[in-house]
């Protein structure tokens, strides 16, 4: 056995994790955690020092989203803790596996009115899948295993662990042997189980008899690793293949066999589901959006539900047939079953129509995709994207309409997660600090990040933080001086002129960008986006923000239609 390493209780922490070979951690610290902090300035743990705790889990979820890996943050006590609960709830409702290390009060004068203390585990408990309190410090190794473990198991999600004052800066004997741990939780999914063979047979030939199956692909897929294999499945057995917002590229939305969005807004996804004999869902909840508030699919429709956790089949449409298991496993071993047998003929005739109608759509959107309104249109700045936009780019999408925007029209031009949008939370403030995460998760691919001007607001200190860690996305702000979801919606519901509270002030973003160090360039009319997006791209070590003037015409913000047409009956949710 190795000599006992009397530490403290910060260095197993860091220890622990670089055992799991973790990193990037982004954290903001307190006197709670300072061995910590001193421990991995000396042993060379990745730290970033981020602006506020909930961008530092923003930052976190989209490096876990697009890596797979664990996603790493810190936190002192009290407001540090409660800071983070909306980018928690985003990493538990989305899927992603996060590790939070948040600092506790010194555990001889808890509830003594220590500076900051609060009931930081119960308002965190319902956030996570699991708060793990470390109560002795010999045990660290093993919680913070276990807080992997967790993460990345089942559906992932994000853990707590919670040490307090005494247990980091305590000191014991550790070993060697201490800070082993199994490589296969770095990761998700750490583990993963098979749908029972009965059922996958039935699923089998429920598909092999159709004539017009559709399968339905949610953000599951991508937690799943499963985007190569639905490709393959769907060109094998000639099966089109509609996504959910976080499941955009689990097939490229340039494949013939691409129905495009599904739910809320649709490019012709919609009118598919109705005609289809046979859907499968895979990797999704059919929530409300994904669902058009729960009135697509209509009642009576052939349905298989797979998904890796049990309690979400059922829970707004009941199917035919669900299968418990892995999404990627699964669709393995429906792609083996279906080999050797023949498709139906009129399943070609299917298929063939997905062409032509995603054809038509794209006919009628192109007056949206390359129009030269002034101020900029939010269907031309998706049209350049989609242009401009490199094969492996990743596109970060805030919530609000500029992931309704992007869902809709933004081409994945490759399966996997080459879209990011916080749909787990739909929060507003992910764009950048998704940006950064993005970043650190694939420095050879080209971040973009379509925020509104009001969540971009809300997070403008961490274009500090990207400038001083030295990445370069391209941050595009729709400026349109509003909080332009809810103002859309003031109009639809209350008519013209009658909004409250959703008006900002007119600012220039290229320009507080240049206060900040970083390459600002603002874009007032459509001929001036396509220089402006290759610009940023071209930028190396800082970040660029595209300060992109759009409408200012609350009737023309949102993006299936021109809402001063609609209809509003009361009790309609209309976007």
């Amino acid at each position: 056995m190795t000599q006992n390493n009397e530490m403290t209780g910060g260095e197993a922490l860091v220890r622990g994790l670089l055992a799991h070979q973790a990193g990037p951690v982004f954290g903001m610290g307190g006197f709670q955690l300072l061995p910590y902090y001193d421990a991995a300035r000396r042993l060379g743990l990745t730290h970033h020092l981020i602006n506020d705790e909930r961008c530092g889990v923003f930052a976190a979820d989209a490096y876990a989203k697009i890596t797979g890996r664990v996603g790493l943050v810190d936190a002192t006590l009290g407001p540090g803790a409660t800071n983070l609960v909306t980018g928690l709830v985003e990493a538990l409702n989305a899927g992603s596996p996060i590790v939070a290390i948040v600092g506790d009060t010194h555990r001889d004068h808890s509830w003594k009115n220590m500076t900051q203390e609060t009931h930081q585990a119960e308002i965190l408990r319902p956030a996570v899948k699991e708060v793990i309190r470390v109560e002795t410090i010999h045990r660290i190794p093993e919680l913070l295993r276990r807080a992997f473990i967790v993460a990345t198991s089942g559906r992932p999600g994000p853990v707590v662990l919670i040490v307090p004052e005494d247990i980091a800066h305590g000191t014991h004997g550790f070993v060697e042997e201490d800070f082993t741990c199994d490589p296969r939780y770095q990761a998700a999914p750490a583990l993963r189980c098979r749908p029972e063979a009965e059922g996958l047979a039935e699923a089998a030939a429920l598909l092999a008899a159709a004539d017009r199956p559709l399968i339905l692909a949610g953000g599951g897929i991508h937690i799943s690793q499963a985007a190569a294999d639905l490709q393959a499945l769907a060109e094998a057995a000639q099966i089109p293949v509609a996504h959910t917002m976080s499941g955009k590229g689990a097939i490229a939305c340039t494949s013939p066999l691409s129905a495009g969005l599904f739910g809320r807004y649709d490019r012709i996804a919609n009118g598919l589901i109705e005609d289809s004999d046979c859907l499968m869902v895979i990797g999704c909840k059919l929530g409300e959006i994904a669902t058009k508030r729960y009135t697509v699919p209509m009642p009576g429709k052939r349905v298989i539900h797979l998904d890796c956790v049990a309690e979400e089949i059922g829970r707004t449409y009941q199917p035919e047939l669900p299968l418990w298991g892995d999404a990627r496993e699964g669709i393995r071993d429906l792609k083996a079953a279906l080999t050797g047998i023949a498709i139906p003929a009129a399943r070609a005739d299917w298929c063939d129509s997905v062409v032509t109608k995603m054809a038509d759509w794209r006919e009628m959107a192109n007056d949206r995709l390359t129009s030269d309104e002034t101020p900029v249109s939010m269907g031309r700045m998706m049209g350049e994207l989609n242009t401009l936009l490199p094969e492996d780019a990743i596109l970060i999408a805030d919530g609000g309409f500029a992931a309704h925007w992007s869902g809709l029209l933004y081409d994945s031009k490759q399966a996997g997660r080459g879209f990011v949008p916080d749909r787990g939370f739909a929060s507003i403030g992910y764009g950048l600090p998704g940006a950064i995460g993005a970043c650190l998760a694939a420095p050879d691919r080209a971040v973009v990040a379509i925020t509104g001007d009001g969540g971009f607001n809300m997070v403008l200190g961490e274009i500090e933080t990207a400038r001083r860690m030295g990445v370069a996305p391209v941050i595009i702000v729709v400026n349109n001086a509003a909080s332009g979801y809810v103002k859309a919606l003031q109009h639809l519901m209350y008519g013209e002129g009658n909004y409250q509270s959703s008006d900002l002030a007119e600012t220039n973003y290229a320009d507080v960008a240049k206060a900040t160090g970083c390459l600002g360039i603002r874009v007032e009319t459509p001929d001036a986006l396509a220089d402006a997006i290759r610009r940023g791209l071209a930028e190396q070590g800082r970040p660029t923000v595209l300060d992109v003037v759009v409408t200012r015409d609350p009737g023309k913000m949102l993006p299936a239609a021109d809402s001063r047409a609609v209809q509003v009956k009361k009790g309609d949710r209309i976007a």
